[in-house]
């Protein structure tokens, strides 16, 4: 996966790329919210690397896919469109369908991680669910259980909920999402 800049966001003139790329010297940001926020200066480099990505290709994928304000609805109605038009390839995702059935459902019940989504009504919870649990193996149902847990890790991020675990156990989540959102972005975001 592409490792993306950070200091980039730094609007003082820099030198040259390999001076970007070798300066291990954490940004004003991240010397903030290491001094801030709580848990930042604890979270490993590869979390906060896969966070600061998802924030980048969430955003490509909103412009891209969502015209610029995603919402569950809008979200079911893409996934429809590709199902419709036989565009909707699952098998790309088969690995992260796996992994997130295996973090949210085990020995025949939900985990303990499931409700921490605060998946909401219109979030579609039942597919989500049975996609989870295995009832479903339609690849429409797949393809928005997929979006709505890669949804809900957007706004439990942007919105704050994850900072009340100060983001600890997240690599494996952001990873996967990450995946979910650059594959779909390949496919369906006119980016080559």
């Amino acid at each position: 996966m592409a490792r993306l800049a950070v200091a980039a966001l730094d609007i003082s003139p820099m030198t040259n790329e390999s001076d970007q790329q070798s300066d291990p010297k954490p940004s004003p940001s991240e010397q903030w919210l290491a001094a801030r926020a709580p848990g930042f200066q604890h979270l490993p480099d590869l979390d906060r690397r896969a966070i600061y990505d998802f924030a980048f290709l969430w955003s490509l994928f909103e412009a891209r896919l969502q015209g610029g304000f995603a919402r569950s609805n809008t979200i079911r109605d893409m996934v429809d469109g590709w199902r419709d038009a036989n565009t909707l390839d699952i098998a790309a995702h088969a690995d992260d369908i796996a992994y997130f059935r295996q973090r949210y459902f085990a020995n025949g019940e939900l985990t303990g991680h499931y409700p921490y989504l605060n998946l909401r009504p219109g979030d579609h919870p039942a597919i989500v669910q049975s996609v989870l649990d295995g009832s479903s193996e339609a690849p429409r149902d797949q393809m928005l259980a997929l979006l709505m847990i890669v949804w809900r890790l957007r706004n439990n991020l942007f919105h704050g909920a994850k900072w009340a675990y100060a983001l600890q156990d997240q690599l494996d989540n952001f990873t996967h999402a990450n995946a979910v959102l650059m594959r779909l972005l390949d496919q369906h975001g006119g980016l080559h």
